[in-house]
């Protein structure tokens, strides 16, 4: 699959400063760093995919764990792939992709109140990385529906959808401003197979307005803004990044090994992301990394099942 369209151990990880959560189960260890994060983030959720097994094989599962490592929940599985699980801003529905053996991807959207998910987006073609509107009206999506991968906007009321994007390059992972006014998105029009940002503005008559490249180094894909609209968390080159929108200032939080971004928490004050395990006896899961962006100390939350984790997502 095109990295672009990708959302795309138990043992932890040696990261300098980091300390282990414990399993599931075992006797709870006060974390001096969970006690510390605002209620906001602190009685949030992390969702993050967990995937065992290659090819045919391939089994993807979607789990809600909190900031310490307690109460992870199993919300779907299947053999196939999972993508890209996007909590809404106010934290009560996460959509997110499900691609199942020989079929297209598909997006569902999980209710956290019922505890069920409802497909949403069944286009013809690739239905990825879905986010919410603000007040939660809304998705925007990438899509190869018309057969090329453009973005799409769909009204959750009546299932009306617009194309924001209509170009011959490459659009995709769209998410939304804090204030609704524009969204950001990843192409790759300046140059083919070289991704980068670009923000696109949204008009008051549902026309789209101008679009800007926001300045990154190289290679940038998978961006999300956080809540407040104070920064942005996306893959810079190898790099798990967080850029401040006000200085366009980038921190690398570190190589993940899997190609995954960064994804703030809801106060904007600390980034999850997966980091791949070293080998054990031949196995390599990963871990769930939580980074303070104050500089100081982190630390990591095991894998349910050894398997490789993706996509984080913390949510309200």
């Amino acid at each position: 699959m095109n990295k672009l369209f990708a959302a795309v151990g138990i043992g932890v990880i040696v990261v300098s400063g980091c300390q282990s959560m414990p399993q599931q189960g075992s006797a709870p260890i006060a974390n001096p760093i969970v006690n510390q994060m605002p209620i906001i983030d602190k009685n949030g959720l992390i969702a993050y995919v967990e995937e065992e097994g290659i090819g045919a094989s391939k089994v993807s599962s979607l789990y809600i764990i909190r900031p310490d490592g307690s109460n992870r929940e199993l919300i779907d599985r299947l053999n196939g792939y999972i993508y890209a699980p996007s909590w809404s801003f106010d934290g009560t529905r996460l959509a997110y992709s499900k691609q199942a053996m020989r079929e297209a991807p598909k997006i569902f959207i999980y209710d956290k109140a019922s505890k069920s998910s409802k497909l949403m987006v069944s286009n013809k073609g690739s239905n990825l990385s879905a986010a919410f509107s603000p007040d939660g009206q809304k998705l925007i999506f990438s899509s190869t529906m018309g057969g090329n991968a453009d973005i799409y906007e769909q009204r959750l009321s009546d299932g009306a959808v617009t194309q924001l994007t209509r170009l011959p390059s490459t659009e995709v992972q769209p998410s939304y401003a804090a204030d609704g006014q524009s969204v950001i998105y990843v192409s790759d029009k300046a140059r083919a197979g070289r991704p980068r940002l670009y923000r696109q503005y949204l008009m008051a008559d549902g026309k789209v307005g101008r679009v800007v490249p926001i300045s990154t180094a190289g290679y940038a894909a998978s961006p999300m803004i956080s809540l407040d609209g104070s920064k942005l968390g996306f893959l810079n080159g190898k790099q798990a990044a967080v850029m401040t929108l006000s200085s366009v200032q980038v921190v690398n939080l570190g190589d993940t090994g899997l190609d995954e971004p960064a994804r703030l928490s809801p106060s904007s004050q600390y980034a999850v992301y997966p980091m791949q395990n070293a080998a054990i006896n031949g196995q390599t899961g990963s871990s769930l990394v939580i980074r303070p962006l104050s500089g100081s100390a982190g630390y990591t939350i095991s894998s349910k099942t050894g398997g490789v984790i993706r996509a984080p997502s913390w949510g309200r």
